[in-house]
């Protein structure tokens, strides 16, 4: 057996173990009340700016593919439809942050 394979097997078999690993007695994490509204300010203001911004780039690459389709200019029709992925992707992102975020800041909020 590989010396990992010890050492894990005698970390989980240990009686002890969940006594090492349980929850400090008497601690109970919250966020203080000084910090807690700035910052989910910041946090709303910057996801907001960040999906106006995804909308803006998403607005100006489908007119940027019109603009390319209607005057045979490939390239600028093909800047366009790269411009809508991004912004799509950049969106899809924000939220996902956001919604990662939002999730572990309430955690702490008890």
């Amino acid at each position: 057996m590989s010396q990992l394979l010890q050492t894990m097997h005698a970390v989980t078999t240990d009686p002890h173990w969940n006594v090492l690993a349980g929850p400090v007695p008497g601690v109970n994490p919250s966020m203080p009340a000084d910090v807690k509204d700035p910052v989910q300010k910041i946090l709303n203001w910057t996801a907001g700016l960040g999906l106006a911004a995804a909308v803006l780039g998403g607005l100006l690459g489908w007119a940027a593919t019109a603009v390319g389709h209607n005057t045979d200019r490939g390239s600028l029709a093909a800047n366009g439809k790269r411009a809508i992925l991004w912004s799509l992707f950049g969106a899809g992102g924000i939220g996902v942050t956001s919604a990662l975020v939002s999730t572990f800041y309430g955690m702490t909020s008890g």
